[in-house]
C-alpha cells in the first residue's frame, strides 16, 4: 500500500500523477513516430515450451519452427548516460523450450551489418537475457544493491573465435597439401558471458564460465541466436533459478556494433513474464 501512496498521496490527491500520464502519452506519440512498438509488458508471456527430447542447441534446427514466436518492442536505454534514445534494433523474437533438463531460448533480430570481430574504433553485436536472482525483480539493465541480476551476454565476437577454432581444428584434420596461415585464436569455454550485476558499473563476469552455451548464425540481415543452460542451479546465489510450472520475470538488450553501440548504449525490452511449462509425461 505504501508503494501507491507515494503516487497518489496521502490525502488521496491526484495531482502529481496527471504530469505523469501527459508525459506517457508524449513518450508514446514520439515511439510511435520513431517507428518503435509500443505496448504493455503487462500481460505479456514467454513461455518456454515442455518438449520431448533434446532442446535444440543451433538456430538452424527444424525444431524451432514448431515453437510459435513472440514479438517483443524494444526501445532505448536512457535511464542512465550516456543514454541511447535511437537503437537501430526495434524488436526481437523470442522462442523458448525446454526438456525439464535444460532450457533453450532463440533469439532472433534484424541486423544488415555482421560485426563479429572487434578492431580499434568498431564494436560487436550481441543479445543478452536478464533474470532477476530471487523473486523480486530488480532493475532490468544492471540490477541494483540487494537486488542482483543475472546476465547472459551473447558476444558476436566470442561466437567468431568459437567457429574459427573450430575451422582451424578441421583443417588440420583433412590431408590437403595447403600452408596453413598462423592465427591466434582466444579460447572461449562459450560465446555467452555469464555475468552477475547489483547497479550500474557493478558487472561482474562469474569465475565459472561455460554453463550458459551459445549458437548463432546471421543470414540475410537477421541473427539468429540460441542460448541455453541447464535448468538445475548449481551457485542459488548468483545463478537465475529456473524451474519448470514457476512464473518469474525476464528481461532483453540488444547491440548493434555497426550503430557503435555498447555498454549501456543498447535497444531493450524491460520486464517481462517467463512461464516455463510445468513438467509432465510426453
Amino acid at each position: 500500500m505504501a508503494r501507491f501512496e507515494r503516487v497518489w498521496g496521502r490525502q488521496g490527491r491526484m495531482t502529481s500523477i496527471v504530469p505523469l500520464f501527459a508525459g506517457l502519452l508524449a513518450g508514446a506519440a514520439v515511439l510511435g513516430w520513431l517507428g518503435i512498438p509500443v505496448v504493455s509488458s503487462e500481460g505479456l508471456f514467454v513461455r518456454s515450451y515442455l518438449i520431448a527430447g533434446d532442446v535444440p542447441s543451433a538456430p538452424e534446427d527444424p525444431a524451432w519452427e514448431k515453437i510459435p514466436p513472440l514479438t517483443l518492442p524494444l526501445s532505448g536505454q536512457v535511464i542512465t548516460r550516456p543514454v541511447w534514445p535511437e537503437p537501430s534494433a526495434k524488436a526481437l523474437g523470442v522462442r523458448s523450450v525446454h526438456n525439464g533438463i535444460e532450457i533453450a531460448f532463440l533469439l532472433e533480430w534484424q541486423d544488415n551489418t555482421k560485426n563479429d570481430r572487434l578492431t580499434p574504433g568498431t564494436f560487436r553485436d550481441g543479445v543478452a537475457i536478464g533474470l532477476p536472482l530471487g523473486e523480486a525483480p530488480a532493475f532490468f539493465c544492471m540490477g541494483q544493491l540487494d537486488h542482483y541480476i543475472n546476465i547472459w551476454h551473447w558476444k558476436a565476437d566470442w561466437q567468431s573465435d568459437i567457429d574459427r577454432r573450430a575451422a582451424k581444428a578441421a583443417e588440420r584434420k583433412g590431408e590437403s597439401g595447403e600452408v596453413r596461415r598462423f592465427e591466434v585464436i582466444p579460447r572461449r569455454a562459450s560465446s555467452v558471458e555469464d555475468l552477475v550485476g547489483g547497479g550500474f558499473s557493478t558487472l561482474t563476469s562469474k569465475q565459472l564460465q561455460g554453463r550458459v552455451q551459445g549458437k548463432a548464425i546471421w543470414k540475410d540481415g537477421v541473427w539468429r541466436v540460441v542460448i541455453r543452460r541447464p535448468l538445475a542451479s548449481t551457485d542459488p546465489e548468483n545463478e537465475a533459478k529456473l524451474e519448470p510450472g514457476r512464473l518469474q520475470a525476464v528481461a532483453f538488450a540488444v547491440w548493434n556494433g555497426e550503430n557503435k553501440e555498447r555498454n549501456g548504449q543498447k535497444a531493450v525490452a524491460p520486464w517481462f513474464q517467463l512461464s516455463i511449462d510445468p513438467t509432465v509425461k510426453l
